[in-house]
């Protein structure tokens, strides 16, 4: 890995990404979205402000806990002049996703629990399913796997975890 110069304040897209560990094609996604953002030199080659390498790792970090890009960005917005998250600033931001985390837990754990129970039997079906939904029962409910989808606390209309 090469080693960034200590008063290098910007990289190139190549540095970012080997420092990083997300692909080049990758960060111009991130900056289409507005999640991150370069200057161009005056070749047209993109330059990063050092501190888009934290800006990026924040972004990979919430993904991999089940963020989306939509709302990593709405995070980040929240941020004074688009700043580069710090501690402080993950810990507000995570304890604000924490009940949208705990929902996609409680539907994971579900779906893990209940998985071998509605293809048992093979038919893979649980509208039809004579075993797990005898006489669709689970119809009047709605459209869906009913059994497997955990409602979100404060849903009024008693829809699926999204």
């Amino acid at each position: 890995m090469t080693r960034l110069e200590p008063r290098a304040h910007e990289l190139t897209v190549g540095q970012l990404a080997e420092r990083s560990g997300v692909a080049v094609s990758a960060l111009h996604f991130y900056e289409s979205k507005g999640l991150i953002a370069s200057r161009r030199t005056a070749g047209n080659q993109r330059r990063f402000a050092r501190d888009t390498l934290r800006r990026v790792s924040f972004i990979k970090v919430s993904q991999r806990v089940g963020i989306p890009l939509s709302e990593i960005k709405e995070a980040l917005a929240t941020l004074p002049e688009g700043r580069t998250p710090t501690v402080d600033d993950w810990a507000r931001l995570s304890e604000q996703w924490r009940g949208h985390l705990n929902a996609r837990i409680a539907q994971l754990q579900k779906l893990r629990d209940d998985l071998t129970e509605c293809i048992g039997c093979g038919c893979l079906s649980l509208s039809k399913c004579a075993l797990a939904n005898p006489y669709d029962r689970l119809g009047e409910e709605g459209p869906g796997p009913r059994r497997l989808l955990v409602r979100e606390a404060g849903d009024p209309a008693g829809g699926p975890c999204a």
